[in-house]
């Protein structure tokens, strides 16, 4: 009687040359649902009824200064709200921190402004004040794209 014992590589099984990516693609789906999810909430802090407008989005090359005025007329500078009588010297101190232009002078930062539809106008037009006696001239006032035509 012979014995069948397994001779070399018959009986050993061949390494497995391939990989499961079934896992992998299950995780960046949930990531990418929950990025999805959480972007639009990251945008604007302080909540503003913006007016409709058709005017493009503008390209940044810096993160922008953005200054909100609510419709109760409350005034914020990013996400810290100010008085009123507060807003000249905290322009002045966002004026003095301003980068290097290219021409060697400094360059005033991009302000973005955002003011309620139901906003007196005069309260709009004091802060684009302040921010030219500041010497802060690069400002864009904020719509909602895709306005009535």
């Amino acid at each position: 009687m012979a014995m069948n014992l397994p001779s070399g590589r018959k009986g050993r099984r061949a390494p497995m040359a391939e990989i499961n990516v079934t896992p992998l693609v299950d995780v960046m789906l949930v990531l990418l649902i929950i990025f999805m999810v959480t972007a639009p909430l990251l945008t604007a802090g302080v909540p503003v009824n913006l007016p409709d407008a058709r005017a493009k989005a503008l390209d940044q090359d810096q993160e922008p200064v953005q200054i909100s005025l609510d419709e109760a007329g409350k005034l914020y500078v990013g996400e810290t709200e100010l008085i009123e009588a507060a807003l000249p010297a905290r322009l002045e101190a966002i004026a003095a921190s301003s980068p290097m232009g290219p021409g060697g002078g400094k360059e005033p930062p991009q302000v973005y402004l955002r003011a309620d539809k139901g906003l007196d106008y005069g309260r709009v037009m004091r802060v684009m004040g302040e921010l030219n006696r500041a010497g802060l001239n690069r400002v864009s006032l904020v719509t909602v794209e895709g306005g009535a035509r």
